[in-house]
């Protein structure tokens, strides 16, 4: 009996997919970069370092390219979270401006 589908198992690889994401808000950066800040902010929310998504979207500023705006600021925090630490998506509440 042969199988007809030879296609290796697919893997998915969580940083490419973020930066896929991040893509589509107009955010670029090198590829280990912004998920590796993403995963600073995880650590910092989850911890207490930064107190709420206000603190992390400042932290963000800071580290992310000139020219990001204020909504892309949030937009790479809602994904960050979503992708790395989905368990402190309640940390996203009360946002400035939603």
């Amino acid at each position: 009996m042969c199988s007809s589908d030879l296609s290796a198992p697919a893997f998915a690889d969580p940083d490419t997919d973020f930066d896929n994401q991040l893509q589509h808000y107009g955010i670029y950066g090198p590829h280990d970069y912004n998920p590796y800040i993403a995963k600073i902010v995880c650590h910092r929310l989850g911890v207490g370092v930064d107190k709420d998504a206000t603190a992390s979207a400042h932290f963000l500023s800071i580290n992310l390219p000139r020219g990001t705006t204020q909504v892309q600021t949030y937009q790479f925090l809602g994904s960050a979270i979503a992708q790395y630490c989905p368990d402190l998506q309640g940390k996203l509440q009360n946002i400035p401006g939603t």
